[in-house]
């Protein structure tokens, strides 16, 4: 059995140098174990293999030309949280050779199961995208940082962070996760290892305003409840201020609606238009 460890759980650049090598040397996949990171091994293991780039260049035997849709499949897919993720990519790779045209039959169990993958991590991005809330934390030199608290369901952090420094350039933020917390200072991005709820901050003063600005857009003839919940799920809710509000805003949704139905109608606001006669001399 060849045992390969790859850096971390994101190590999209380790499994390829891994999976170039393997490939080369024909070793199939049912003889193949993958680790990432730290994860302990069994208690007959043998020397593992930890792949690098002069491990993955060409060998003198006959190389095909792997589709760049495939390749892309593989950056997505390999963030996902499933630990066979590694072995199925190799599996799919391995059968590229044989069926060029693999990743166009749909109904394959493996072409279906990472596409599945590919689709489950998208979601998780953006999830993090939508349900991040900062809270401002004063640091010793009087300065602010904004600090917030997020669980991925899977290895994203730093597949997320492009959006975070585009967005919320000028501030200095950390993100803080289970597995791997970023930090930005205003010019680097920087990582270190993961935290717990209880190092982030429980509130701060724009708590409030957030929560009645949530209020106010809250519309009751548009509740969908099903709809609301399948777009934030409630694993989210413990970590978003505006939750708390949700069960009150729903119980109240049909009186505020017939409240709404039964009120008199607003009079629109009358605007005056002055005319001014152009002098014709």
């Amino acid at each position: 059995m060849q045992i390969v460890r790859l850096a971390n759980q994101a190590d999209f650049e380790g499994w390829r140098n891994a999976a170039r090598s393997l490939l080369a040397q024909g070793i199939a996949p049912e003889h193949i174990e993958w680790r990432a990171g730290e994860e302990s091994g069994g208690l007959f293991d043998t020397l593992e293999f930890v792949p690098d780039a002069a491990q993955s260049q060409p060998s003198k035997q006959p190389q095909f030309k792997v589709p760049r849709d495939f390749i892309d499949l593989c950056r997505r897919a390999i963030l996902h949280s499933d630990p066979a993720r590694f072995g199925l990519l190799y599996r799919l790779l391995w059968r590229l050779k044989q069926v060029p045209k693999l990743l166009q039959i749909s109904f394959d169990p493996d072409v279906a199961k990472i596409q599945a993958m590919v689709k489950n991590v998208r979601r998780d991005l953006h999830k993090m995208k939508a349900f991040v809330r900062f809270r401002e934390v004063e640091m010793e030199s009087g300065e602010s940082e904004f600090v917030a608290w997020f669980e991925p369901s899977h290895h994203i952090v730093e597949a997320a962070a492009p959006f975070f420094t585009g967005r919320f350039t000028n501030m200095r933020w950390s993100i803080l996760t289970p597995e791997v917390c970023m930090h930005w200072d205003g010019e680097a991005l920087s990582y270190s290892k993961g935290a717990h709820k209880a190092d982030a901050p429980a509130e701060d003063a724009g708590e409030d305003l957030w929560c009645a600005y949530y209020r106010s857009i809250f519309n009751p003839a548009r509740l969908k409840v099903s709809a609301m919940q399948a777009e934030m799920p409630k694993k989210y809710w413990r970590n978003l201020p505006e939750a708390s509000l949700i069960a009150e805003l729903i119980a109240n949704s049909t009186q505020r609606m017939d409240s709404m139905i039964t009120a008199e109608p607003t009079e629109p606001r009358r605007k005056i238009v002055k005319y001014v006669a152009k002098n014709r001399n």
